[in-house]
């Protein structure tokens, strides 16, 4: 299996990416190959609505680099979407690109993949409602189906390398998908 896992954090070695990084040790020991993209490496432009991915080619008309995502995107079987939780949301930068995912609804190109979800916040599980919510509603959307949710409590940078049985969990779920 190909995984893209998408790192919606600001910070790096943050809560999301230690996380992120459990999950593929673990799907690496099963035999899955892994990659991790962090979304603020790269420039995206908010989706403007010209509705231009509905048509002919669905390609997205602006330009910026979704062009070097949106082929990994296609090249997966299992996208992680990895974010912290932001006022009960995902980060701006994930959120961006989210609604950028529009041209796979005309195509249908992410359908049939599977989508996994990796949030910590300081909270835990308790505040991640809306933004599950959300996640669910897209991948129904784009046709996805849903290969789970891992919802952690960690806030301060690196807070989740004290809790070695969330990052168990993380590895455990790599190497069960």
């Amino acid at each position: 299996m190909n995984i893209l896992a998408l790192i919606g954090s600001p910070r790096k070695g943050s809560n999301t990416e230690l996380l992120i990084d459990a999950v593929m040790e673990g799907a690496r020991t099963a035999g899955h190959q892994a990659e991790k993209l962090s979304l603020y490496d790269y420039d995206i432009k908010p989706c403007v609505d010209c509705r231009r991915c509905k048509r002919d080619d669905y390609r997205c008309a602006l330009t910026d680099d979704m062009s070097a995502i949106y082929p990994r995107l296609r090249d997966a079987d299992l996208i992680i979407f990895g974010t912290p939780v932001y006022w009960y949301g995902p980060t701006a930068k994930m959120k961006l690109l989210v609604d950028r995912l529009r041209p796979f609804i005309a195509d249908r190109g992410l359908a049939g993949k599977k989508g996994l979800v990796v949030v910590p916040s300081e909270e835990g599980a308790a505040c991640c409602g809306p933004l599950s919510e959300m996640f669910r509603m897209s991948f129904g959307y784009l046709g996805m189906e849903p290969a789970g949710e891992i919802l952690a409590a960690a806030y301060e940078r690196g807070e989740i390398k004290k809790s070695p049985n969330e990052l168990k969990r993380a590895r455990e779920k790599g190497a069960s998908l």
